[in-house]
């Protein structure tokens, strides 16, 4: 069995969200523990209850969604489901790690390329950053289903054209599942064209930011002196990232890729057949929802796919992986 981890990013907290691992799992609650410690403030508390408001905040979303994926991380390495690094995982090496946008930064973690505390503290700040350009230059999101990658990009570049500012795709999230992003009177030609051109639903989304735009180069600007300067180590698995599809095992490239993913597309369609083509044949998704899972299969349903985000699904696939592990 060929194994890749996977990691969500923004869109997959809810509220409520640890709390059965808190209880639950010693393993989970040091980490919960140790990121109020680090912050100065509950998180805990705001991912198990609430209010949703500040929970949507990207500044709080973004260590909340860590610190819940590290949190399962512990959890299944203390079951004998996940080593830190290339130490096996399932029974056999991970060929990769991949994280959907914000996910990306929970790979550093699992490839042992930096520590959870420097970690925590660099994702509150690219929240912070990219609330900061929100409001200085504010934009908007919305999800196109139902056409072609080349129709959607062909579509924001008329959309882009004159006065009207820059729109563009955000997430190449699976066949028939784009997300554009960019400045409100561009999205909303694009969002005009793209049902003119018969896509089957457009949908805004609820969101004042531009992620993965040009929009975002005010934060991208700030970000890159706070990234120069991080403790980064060469992973123990190669990543691949978010704006080549492509591994990327150097410090360098790494600390690259941040920096650029603020600004470009998720190429995540591209990431999971790149690493289907090496061959991966299962995918485990660590994180509060199980948003990848749906993707991946929709991008090739010939692969396994598993997701572990509570107590049932982490016993869950423990059994699982115990039965296929006695049956081989």
């Amino acid at each position: 069995m060929s194994v890749a981890f996977v990691f969500p990013g923004q869109g997959s907290q809810y509220v409520g969200m640890g709390r059965d691992l808190y209880e639950t799992y010693p393993q989970a609650r040091r980490v919960f523990d140790e990121a109020d410690e680090i912050l100065g403030f509950p998180l805990s508390r705001l991912c198990f209850e609430g209010p949703a408001e500040m929970l949507n905040d990207t500044i709080n979303t973004q260590p909340a969604i860590l610190t819940m994926t590290v949190a399962l991380l512990r959890v299944l390495e203390h079951k004998g489901i996940w080593k830190n690094g290339s130490n096996g995982c399932l029974h056999t090496t991970p060929l990769f790690v991949a994280g959907h946008s914000l996910g990306e930064y929970c790979t550093l973690v699992a490839t042992q390329s930096l520590d959870f505390a420097t970690l925590l503290l660099l994702a509150r700040e690219r929240g912070r950053l990219m609330r900061d350009a929100g409001q200085y230059r504010p934009g908007g999101m919305a999800a196109i289903l139902g056409l072609e990658a080349e129709t959607v990009d062909v579509l924001c570049q008329e959309a882009s054209q004159g006065s009207r500012g820059i729109v563009q795709a955000a997430n190449y999230n699976s066949p028939g599942q784009i997300v554009i992003s960019g400045d409100k009177a561009a999205l909303e030609e694009a969002m005009t064209l793209a049902k003119a051109r018969g896509a089957r639903r457009v949908i805004p989304l609820a969101v004042s930011i531009a992620a993965h735009s040009p929009l975002m180069e005010y934060a991208a600007e700030r970000f890159r002196l706070v990234v120069e300067a991080i403790p980064l180590r060469e992973p123990a698995v190669p990543i691949v990232a978010n704006v080549t599809a492509a591994p990327a095992t150097k410090v360098g490239a790494i600390k690259n890729e941040l920096l650029q993913q603020l600004t470009s597309s998720v190429r995540w369609t591209e990431s999971v057949q790149y690493m289907i083509g090496r061959g991966v044949t299962t995918f485990v998704e660590v994180g509060p929802k199980n948003v990848l899972q749906g993707l991946i299969r929709r991008i090739d349903g010939r692969v396994q796919t598993n997701w572990v985000g509570n107590v049932d699904s982490v016993e869950a696939l423990v059994r699982r992986v115990n039965q296929a592990y006695v049956l081989n």
